[in-house]
């Protein structure tokens, strides 16, 4: 069984980036990722574990997202990420991550996301740092670069393991974190998932900003959120220039809003996107929960603002994965436990007419969900509620499944405006879920 000193040996010895793909990779590990330094022929990769032989399938990725080729793989005075996916045939889903840029800037995501909330809260089972920080430095080996955190999740803990994953890693990854809520005097009030006072005044955001550059062992973020905010908010001159000044001087490099918590917030969000064109809005939005997701990205499109979205919670909760029954029970502390019964009856049959989309095996049903928000080109990233390993492979590789077809598209379409030929439900939402007068017309 050879080790990884051999395997890199070779590779440096044949100059070969491709070979070394295919030599190096033998690990158990679904992914790997090396880095090749042109400038002084260097060449340094991670693995993890042993070596047995598997068979490896290789996706080189570098700036434009170009193969690297023989006539330019020594020209090149780019440092060039080199990734690949173990096809053992165990089951692993092959992945070849796809990228967006936020519009007006150089900020390049992957389309598949990671959302700190699941190893950093407590609400979607306890992480020690170790298992969080594996799991994170996995997803980016799948090609998932951004990672969204928020200064009040875990209280800091969020953003110190991003710190902690990526300390050597950080021009690989996209940092993107929240502000707004007071969880320094107000931390340790929380109950449960209920919120904690906000305090987004323009001294206690720049605290709040300097704070989570240290937290994340950074100098700069490069999307910064404000968390949930309120018609205030959108309203606040002085808040927004805050944000304006903090661009300014290099502690962000980009900005924009989260709406939350729970799905709504209509008025917000079209209001926020009208009045201060934010860079990124931040929602929850999916197949089964349109409402008010699909208006509020259309204010976008209708107001030509150059807003891009960040979805969460693109499973409804799970639902879009196609795994629950009628009969699934949630702990009482799940978070799931706190939807409505209908919810999850109703949720199971209209997950069997959304079969279809598997394509009988093409795709998992999870999978085509992610690809049914990313039809939106106005769509930067989707951010699914991310436990294991396993559930992590499969939502990275969505990202190069094969789009909906227009067919599929308008299949979906037609069963939710017939509502998958159910009983009508009556949605339970947060905030404002109708435009002021003035704004309405």
């Amino acid at each position: 069984m050879p080790d990884a000193s051999a395997d890199l040996g070779i590779c440096l010895q044949d100059k070969d980036i491709a070979a070394c793909v295919l030599q190096a990779a033998r690990t158990r590990e679904s992914r790997q990722s090396c880095t090749y330094d042109y400038d002084h022929g260097m060449l340094s990769w991670r693995v993890r574990g042993s070596i047995p032989a598997a068979r490896a399938t290789p996706a080189i990725t570098g700036k434009e997202n170009q193969q690297i080729g023989a006539k330019n793989r020594y020209s090149s005075k780019l440092k060039e990420i080199v990734s690949w996916q173990i096809a053992s045939g165990n089951g692993m889903f092959p992945a070849n991550m796809k990228y967006r840029t936020f519009r007006g800037t150089d900020i390049r995501v992957s389309e598949v996301g990671f959302g700190l909330w699941t190893v950093s809260t407590g609400w979607w089972g306890n992480y020690t740092d170790d298992e969080a920080v594996a799991l994170m430095n996995e997803a980016l080996d799948l090609g998932i670069t951004l990672f969204d955190a928020a200064d009040t999740y875990g209280n800091g803990r969020s953003e110190e393991l991003i710190g902690k994953a990526f300390a050597d890693r950080r021009d690989e990854i996209v940092i993107a974190t929240k502000v707004g809520y007071d969880f320094v005097n107000h931390g340790e009030e929380r109950r449960g998932q209920r919120e904690i006072p906000q305090d987004f005044s323009p001294e206690n955001i720049r605290r709040a900003t300097e704070a989570a550059l240290k937290r994340l062992k950074t100098d700069t973020i490069d999307l910064l959120q404000l968390h949930n905010i309120r018609f205030e908010q959108v309203e606040d001159d002085a808040l927004w220039a805050t944000l304006e000044d903090l661009r300014a001087a290099g502690k962000v490099k980009h900005y924009g809003v989260a709406l939350g918590p729970a799905i709504g917030w209509l008025a917000e969000g079209v209001l926020t996107i009208r009045r201060r064109n934010p860079g990124v809005l931040q929602h929850i939005y999916n197949l089964l929960e349109q409402h008010p997701g699909k208006t509020i990205q259309d204010a976008a499109r209708d107001a030509q603002a150059d807003t891009m979205f960040l979805i969460r919670v693109p499973h409804s909760s799970g639902m879009l994965e196609g795994k629950y029954t009628a009969d699934t029970v949630f702990p009482p502390n799940d978070h799931r436990s706190h939807r409505p019964k209908s919810w999850l009856a109703n949720g199971v049959k209209k997950v069997e007419q959304l079969r279809f989309l598997e394509r009988g095996g093409e795709r998992t049903l999870g999978q085509a969900a992610i690809q049914w928000l990313l039809a939106d080109d106005r769509v930067a990233s989707i951010l699914p509620n991310i436990y294991n390993a396993e559930q992590l492979r499969e939502f990275a590789a969505a990202s190069d499944v094969a789009p909906l077809s227009q067919d599929e598209l308008t299949r979906v379409e037609e069963l939710v405006a017939a509502n998958f030929g159910l009983e009508p439900e009556e949605g339970r939402y947060k905030g404002t879920m109708e435009l002021p007068a003035e704004a309405a017309a």
